[in-house]
């Protein structure tokens, strides 16, 4: 049975759906949104490729290394970006959260704080993992600051990781919470939505 299984996550206004090509335009749209792909340190697809980058995301489901959701406005039903498990370990219970963009119009909203808290919620109350962990560009300094948001410690730098988009080769920053930290970082989080509920 694979680690990670279907499962539509929702709370605090928004809905992560597992990714389907019936998202195609709502992620293109979402995309579109502040042309994200032309920032250097993300994998945002063009609008045109969106599809490609929902077959690859499905692909790496069925391999069981990468499962993607479509992140949605619950109310509306808007898509509104994606996130999703990556580097899927079971052996040590262990995933990453990454691949995770959003439209521009909603960046440093409550979204990705409420996305992380259902995404961390279920990978340490449901899948019992012992870690969670994030990577991301060295450049890319707002990821940096958002994951230390979430409570996560920075493991180090790997350096000359991987390639850019424009194919320059990166360095990458590591992040990780153990499951013990995890009861704080709940508690932080509950309390900083709680804020920008009454903002």
């Amino acid at each position: 049975m694979t680690f990670v299984q279907p499962v539509t996550l929702q709370g605090r206004c928004v809905r992560l759906e597992p990714l389907a090509l019936a998202h195609e335009a709502g992620l293109a749209a979402a995309a579109a949104d502040g042309q994200l792909w032309k920032l250097r340190v993300t994998s945002v697809p063009e609008p045109q490729d969106t599809r490609a980058y929902i077959e690859t995301a499905l692909a790496m489901r069925e391999a069981g290394n990468r499962f993607a959701f479509a992140v949605l406005d619950d109310a509306t039903g808007r898509v509104l970006g994606s996130t999703s498990y990556h580097d899927i370990l079971p052996a040590v219970r262990r995933v990453e959260i990454g691949y995770t963009w959003y439209a521009q119009s909603v960046q440093r909203t409550h979204v990705n704080t409420a996305a992380k808290l259902l995404m961390m919620g279920h990978a340490f109350d449901q899948l019992a993992c012992h870690v969670v962990g994030w990577r991301t560009d060295n450049y890319n300094f707002a990821s940096q600051r958002a994951i230390e948001r979430l409570g996560a410690r920075k493991d180090g730098v790997i350096r000359g990781h991987a390639l850019r988009r424009d194919g320059t080769i990166r360095d990458t920053v590591m992040y990780s919470m153990r499951a013990g930290e995890w009861p704080e970082a709940r508690a932080q989080l509950l309390y900083l939505l709680e804020r920008h509920a009454l903002a």
